[in-house]
C-alpha cells in the first residue's frame, strides 16, 4: 500500500543490488527505483532486478521507473531491444495528424511491450516541453514539435500507447523546459519570458494533459513567476501554475535532485520540494550517503501525496485488465515503413 512507502525514488549501482543497498531499500522502503543503463544488460537480468526491488520493499506493484523515450534517451538498446525514433521524428512524417498520432501510439505500446515483460511499469516520458529558437539543447529532438497544440496531441498518444500496454506514462518537465538557456543537468536555466506567453505557448501541453496519472517538475527559474526559486522548490509555481492555471492533480515527481541546477545539501533541497507542494523526490545516483540524506528528509507517503500515488496505479491496474491482442513483429514493421518514407 501507498502508506507503507516513503515518498523517493532511488537508483542503484549496477546490474544487481549490493548488500548496503539491499540494507537501505529494505530500511527506508522508497516508493520506487529508476533505472540507468549502468543497470541494463539483458531481459533476464532486468527481470530479476526489479522482482528484487518488490522483494526488499514488500509491494508487489512498487513502481520500477526508467527514461525510455526513443531517440538519444533510451537506457534499453540493441541487440537486445529494438530501437525507436525520437520524438520528434514523428511530427516530420509525410501524413496526416491523425496518421501520425496513431504512430505514436504504437510506438509507444512497443516501447510499453518491452518494458513491461521486465517488470518496469512506468516510463520517463512523454517530453511536452516545447522547444524554441535559440535554447539550449537539452530537449531539441526529444519534444515532439514546436507547435503546444501539436506537442499535446501527440503527447497525449504517447501517453495512450504506454497505458495501453500496463505502463504509467509519466508527461514533463511541467511546467516547461523548452525555452530553458542551460541544460538543467550542469546549470540552472532562468527564463524572462511573460507568464501570459508562458501559459499560451510553455504551459499549453501540460494544461492539455492536466488528467495524466504522473508528472516530473522542471528545474527552471520563471522570473515572471518566482524570481527566487527554480520551480521544483517553488511553491509559487507549484500552487499557482502547476495546480492551479495546468490544474495537474496528479503525481508530481520531481527532477533528479543531483542534477547542478539546483544548489544547497541533498537534505536542504529535498525539504525544499515537499514544502513547495510535490509529492515525491527522485535521486537517480548510486551514493548511498547522498540516497540516505534524500531518504531521512522525505516523509512516508501521506494524505493527497498518498491518495495521488493510489490512483496513479489504479490506471495501471485497469490498463492491465483491458489489454488486447497486440503483435509487436507487425507494429515494428508498421513503424519501420512509416519512419522509412519520412517525407
Amino acid at each position: 500500500m501507498a502508506h507503507e512507502a516513503r515518498a523517493f525514488t532511488c537508483g542503484c549501482s549496477g546490474l544487481t543490488f549490493t548488500q548496503d543497498e539491499r540494507d537501505f531499500m529494505q530500511r527506508f522502503k522508497p516508493w520506487g527505483l529508476i533505472l540507468f543503463g549502468r543497470n541494463v544488460q539483458n531481459r533476464s537480468q532486468l527481470t530479476a532486478i526489479t522482482q528484487n526491488f518488490r522483494e526488499l520493499v514488500g509491494r508487489e506493484d512498487a513502481p520500477v521507473l526508467i527514461d525510455q523515450e526513443g531517440g538519444r534517451v533510451r537506457r534499453m538498446k540493441e541487440p537486445d531491444w529494438r530501437p525507436h525514433p525520437a520524438a520528434a521524428a514523428y511530427d516530420r512524417l509525410d501524413c496526416g495528424e491523425d496518421d501520425k498520432a496513431a504512430l505514436v501510439r504504437e510506438g509507444a505500446r512497443l516501447i510499453a511491450h518491452d518494458l513491461i515483460e521486465v517488470g518496469i511499469n512506468v516510463d520517463c516520458m512523454p517530453v511536452l516541453d516545447v522547444p524554441v529558437e535559440g535554447a539550449n539543447e537539452v530537449i531539441g529532438s526529444r519534444a515532439y514539435s514546436s507547435d503546444p497544440a501539436q506537442v499535446a496531441l501527440l503527447g497525449r498518444a504517447a501517453c495512450q500507447g504506454l497505458l495501453d500496454g500496463g505502463v504509467l506514462p509519466v508527461i514533463k518537465h511541467i511546467p516547461g523546459h523548452g525555452r530553458a538557456n542551460a541544460d538543467s543537468h550542469l546549470a540552472l536555466p532562468v527564463v524572462h519570458t511573460p507568464r501570459a506567453q508562458l501559459e499560451a505557448s510553455d504551459f499549453a501541453p501540460f494544461r492539455a494533459l492536466a488528467d495524466m496519472p504522473m508528472a516530473m517538475s522542471a528545474h527552471v527559474v520563471f522570473t515572471d513567476i518566482d524570481p527566487d526559486l527554480p520551480a521544483t522548490v517553488s511553491r509559487k509555481v507549484v500552487s499557482q501554475v502547476m495546480r492551479g492555471f495546468i490544474g495537474f492533480d496528479g503525481l508530481i515527481m520531481s527532477d533528479d535532485l543531483s542534477m547542478k541546477a539546483l544548489g544547497g545539501s541533498f537534505t536542504e533541497k529535498t525539504q525544499a520540494l515537499f514544502a513547495a507542494g510535490l509529492d515525491l523526490a527522485l535521486y537517480c545516483w548510486s551514493d548511498l550517503r547522498e540516497a540516505e540524506e534524500v531518504a531521512l528528509a522525505t516523509p512516508f507517503l501521506a494524505g493527497r501525496s498518498a491518495e495521488r500515488s493510489e490512483k496513479a496505479l489504479d490506471r495501471l491496474r485497469a490498463s492491465g485488465a483491458l489489454q488486447v491482442a497486440f503483435d509487436p513483429v507487425d507494429a515494428a514493421l508498421r513503424q519501420q515503413s512509416a519512419l522509412a518514407m519520412r517525407g
